[in-house]
């Protein structure tokens, strides 16, 4: 027997609100993988993740047989007028696709279920369906976070401070995209505590979160990522723990180190310390030299750190950086807004007039 004519028999065995069921959810999972195509094929230019979009929803059609749609009711459903206020505005077009990739997941569920009633075939393609919309949202999480670390040109390295908070979320109000939590001293369950909070605080800001060191806390909380220095795990260890979609760095102090950190996978790199500072006691300064290495030499998101303030700024810009890590000039700063403002302004400066002489 046909599929058409497998679905025409179990439409009359099963219950018409089942079918119903069916119809509403065939049509529900239909149109969210149609909107998340779209940005596919026009917003990532992706071919293959076009097709498999394409595929899932044209199998999808398949299931939907004339039988079930016969037997939907839209003037007496309760749910047609039911709506939410979070439902009525989206302000990015990640909230589209993460909104839009849960719709499908949840009806795919429903019609796995349900779908065991009509044709237990329809079940199982709806579940293997699930697991592929599962990997779809993995990697829209993954870019996502790469495309915000590619597009961050200031990145905060927290200390100690009883203002922590307070600083953070200052530097957040003033545009700041990347923050990393690192505290060498504190106990686990504090740091556990605080990276939670600090993650929470990020991402109501649109901010990427990551933890300084601990792969296993930074797994915990769901960090973001997390930032690696030389003596820490390999990054290979880290991403099998973390996965692809999680950021990784590494602290480097020489073109040798850098050259190691790109082999290993790293997503971004630390350059320097800069300039002698009391973050790094132990670190002799890797100097301007090693920026300028990095800025003729690195192909991935690279950060100057070190030592770096409004007054060795000019410095560094003269030295190649775009992008710079601060600790102290932030997280001692009286006003952390208007000097995140400040930096971010200098470095969106200095981009734009290192483009214009790429181009020119």
């Amino acid at each position: 027997m046909s599929l058409e004519g497998q679905a025409h028999h179990n439409a009359h065995l099963i219950p018409i609100s089942v079918c119903r069921i069916l119809d509403a959810n065939l049509d529900r999972a239909r149109e969210g993988i149609r909107i998340v195509e779209e940005w596919c094929r026009f917003g990532l230019n992706n071919a293959e993740l076009t097709d498999t979009c394409k595929q899932m929803r044209q199998e999808l059609g398949r299931w939907h047989s004339a039988q079930l749609r016969s037997a939907r009711n839209t003037p007496d459903d309760p749910g047609v007028d039911l709506t939410h206020p979070r439902e009525e505005r989206r302000e990015s077009v990640e909230q589209v696709l993460q909104a839009n990739l849960c719709r499908i997941e949840e009806a795919l569920r429903v019609l796995e279920e349900y779908g065991k009633l009509y044709d237990p075939d329809l079940g199982r393609a709806c579940k293997q369906m699930r697991y592929q919309v599962y990997t779809l949202e993995s990697y829209f999480l993954a870019d996502q976070r790469r495309q915000t670390l590619k597009q961050a040109s200031l990145y905060l390295v927290t200390s100690p401070s009883d203002r922590l908070f307070e600083v953070v979320e200052a530097a957040l109000q003033g545009g700041l995209t990347l923050v990393q939590y690192r505290d060498k001293d504190a106990d686990d369950v504090t740091r556990l505590n605080t990276a939670q909070k600090l993650k929470h605080l990020c991402h109501e800001y649109g901010a990427l979160f990551i933890l300084n060191d601990r792969v296993d806390l930074a797994l915990a909380i769901e960090a973001d990522g997390v930032h690696l220095g030389q003596q820490d795990v390999p990054i290979s260890f880290a991403r099998q723990l973390l996965g692809a979609q999680r950021i990784i760095g590494r602290s480097t102090t020489s073109p040798e180190e850098m050259r190691r950190a790109l082999a290993e996978g790293a997503d971004y790199v630390g350059v320097g310390p800069v300039y002698a500072t009391p973050t790094k006691q132990d670190k002799t300064p890797a100097g301007l030299d090693y920026v300028r290495y990095a800025a003729e030499r690195c192909p991935i998101p690279w950060f100057a750190i070190g030592g770096i303030d409004m007054n060795t700024l000019p410095e560094v810009f003269d030295g190649g950086a775009t992008r710079v890590a601060i600790v102290r000039a932030l997280m001692q700063a009286e006003q952390p807004t208007l000097v995140t403002q400040y930096f971010l302004s200098q470095l969106a400066w200095v981009n734009r007039m290192r483009r214009r002489d790429e181009q020119g």
